[in-house]
């Protein structure tokens, strides 16, 4: 639930921009459907292709990248910890990957000005997730396959099935921020208190 007691907005993947551009700084979300993780050396590799002009070995077009590299699955579950990584050392590349069409990102503490542009001039959010509850965000996993760069180990691209996994709107498509003292968040009395 959100500060003023609103139920999380379900949003389903890959996201449409009319739902993106529906949200505010500081709203509850929960995701269902595909989510792609995505660390520092996945990135690289990504940039590399993309200025390479080569294919990309997953459809950017309205995904969630989740900053994450999860643990190795204990026995009767598809994923181990599954808690995000701190999101400003993804900021160079975050724009290049905005404007392949990623409408989400998902990590933990607060991005830069250049990326906080691209989300206004592309109609996207940035979401953080709880950092140090790993093992609780797994839950929501249902699924998890390797599907690009295996020989990064728990840095490779992978595609997560998630159900009603919970985030928030620390960024949003307006210029919103639920970083700000007190929290930027267009329509509510109540606003979200910043995140770390």
């Amino acid at each position: 639930m959100t500060s003023d007691d609103r139920p999380a907005i379900r949003l389903a993947t890959p996201l449409a921009r009319d739902a993106v551009l529906g949200l505010r700084a500081g709203d509850a979300v929960h995701l269902t459907g595909i989510v792609y993780t995505a660390r520092d050396a996945a990135h690289q590799r990504l940039i590399a292709l993309i200025e390479a002009e080569k294919p990309l070995p997953i459809d950017l077009e309205g995904q969630v990248i989740y900053y994450c590299g999860p643990t190795p699955a204990p026995p009767g579950r598809p994923i181990g910890s599954a808690g995000p990584t701190t999101s400003s050392r993804m900021d160079t590349y975050a724009p290049v990957l905005h404007a392949h069409g990623v409408m989400a990102t998902i990590g933990k503490g607060p991005r830069s000005e250049a990326v906080r542009a691209v989300l206004v001039e592309r109609g996207a959010v940035y979401l953080v997730a709880v950092g140090g509850a790993g093992a609780l965000l797994a839950q929501h996993v249902e699924a998890c396959e390797v599907v690009a760069f295996p020989e990064l180990g728990p840095e490779a691209i992978r595609k997560l099935t998630v159900r009603d996994f919970p985030a928030i709107v620390a960024y949003d498509a307006h210029g919103g921020s639920a970083f700000a003292e007190p929290a930027t968040h267009v329509g509510s009395p109540d606003p979200t208190p910043p995140f770390a």
